[in-house]
């Protein structure tokens, strides 16, 4: 009985060994986010998350005349260094900057989405990023 066990771990050993050598070609799936829909948002930067595996861009809405206080929208972007790859710093959007945002939105309808583009005012900049062509794996 004791020798079947042991084998049994050895077996197991050897597969947690053998797959967690194997390259991984993508972390999580975009299906959350509707890609054949844009949806652009007016704000206020409240962060700008310079972190692995994705930058996030929280966004405090400017409340229309229903709402008493504003939505905080949750915008995902590739990671840093697919950014900077692309031309983008870890202060290309600061706190308190005020902007537009095209997203694609989430498909459950929460405050959230996938950055598309993103004009700030006052300097007229505008920043561009394709989540789903960034995160591929022939990326250089």
């Amino acid at each position: 009985m004791r020798s079947k066990r042991l084998k049994f771990v050895a077996k197991i050993i050897c597969a947690a060994t053998f797959f967690g050598n194997m390259p991984v070609s993508a972390h999580h799936s975009f299906a959350m986010f509707d890609f054949s829909k844009t949806v652009t948002i007016k704000g206020t930067v409240k962060q700008f998350q310079w972190t692995n595996p994705h930058v996030i861009l929280w966004v405090y809405t400017d409340p229309d005349p229903s709402q008493t206080a504003p939505e905080v929208w949750a915008i995902e972007l590739t990671s840093p260094g697919n950014l900077t790859r692309t031309g983008w710093t870890r202060h290309a959007l600061n706190t308190g900057d005020r902007l537009e945002v095209d997203i694609s939105p989430l498909r459950d309808g929460t405050h959230g989405g996938a950055f598309k583009k993103a004009v700030v005012e006052g300097s007229g900049q505008t920043l561009v990023s394709n989540l789903r062509a960034q995160e591929k794996p022939e990326l250089e």
